[in-house]
């Protein structure tokens, strides 16, 4: 039987005969269906067309999917003693670019910030028999049910070696952040997703509930954010996409944007 994804959002589900009637992840408001409709492709015919790259961006490995799957994401793979976590996820999994993160020591866990980046997270679990970390809140949104989900709870969750996953909410109510105290040669890094997002002015993030279709957070919501990640040190911040990154100041950065934030909502920035 076919395993249907759907290309907007590059979520999978069981294999059956038919797909689904339509997506949960993109009839949800902070995705969209297409205006043409509810699309679907099988994991056979990406193969077809799709291959997984692995490339250095900025001081960590990355796995995208080319052409451009979905949202575009890429995932991060974060030194975990002899292995990697892999942060977020990519849409489509080959099998030549998981023997080469074999040969380099392998996944320990998948951490995954929010449903968005949910898609190929089974496959790559099972090739590396690995358990997939989601906070509890979001576990709702798996559209492709496995044993190595493993919802945690909590404030934190202490990944070993240095890396403390960070629940913030926000963009989900169990969005969460990686923190990785070794990285910018020891000034430490934020692997954020889109829970706080890097934009095209790198003085500044920005926090939404829904990115594509503009939708606001609660000033108490971002506040929250801020709050979460004040007490980790952190220069640089990687964004959810190839060379999306804050190289420098990333908690002055944060700081001042969610000062900002709570200042646009208030009507105190004059258009």
């Amino acid at each position: 039987m076919p395993r249907y994804v759907c290309p907007t959002c590059a979520a999978q589900f069981p294999d059956s005969d038919e797909p689904p009637e339509l997506c949960p992840i993109c009839t949800d408001e902070r995705q969209y269906v297409p205006e043409s409709g509810q699309p679907w492709t099988t994991l056979d015919e990406l193969a077809e067309d799709h291959h997984n790259e692995l490339r250095e961006d900025e001081e960590l490995l990355g796995v995208g999917t080319e052409p451009s799957l979905g949202i575009g994401q890429r995932a991060l793979l974060v030194p975990h003693g002899e292995r990697f976590v892999m942060w977020d996820c990519t849409p489509y999994f080959s099998d030549e670019v998981a023997d080469e993160i074999e040969s380099r020591g392998g996944l320990s866990a998948i951490a995954i910030s929010h449903p968005h980046y949910y898609t190929g997270m089974a496959d790559w679990a099972q090739r590396f028999a690995c358990p997939i970390l989601i906070h509890t809140p979001d576990e709702k949104w798996v559209t492709r049910p496995d044993d190595a989900v493993e919802p945690w709870t909590g404030e934190t969750r202490d990944l070993g070696e240095g890396l403390t996953l960070i629940h913030c909410g926000g963009h989900f109510a169990g969005g969460a952040v990686l923190h990785w105290p070794q990285g910018a040669d020891g000034a430490g890094a934020l692997l954020s997703g889109d829970i706080v997002q890097v934009i095209p002015d790198r003085t500044h993030v920005a926090f939404l509930y829904s990115y594509p279709n503009m939708i606001p957070l609660p000033d108490a919501a971002v506040q929250r954010i801020g709050d979460a990640l004040e007490p980790y040190d952190y220069e640089v911040i990687y964004g959810a996409w190839w060379d999306r990154i804050v190289r420098r100041d990333g908690k002055d950065i944060v700081r001042r944007s969610v000062e900002r934030y709570g200042r646009a909502l208030r009507g105190e920035m004059v258009p």
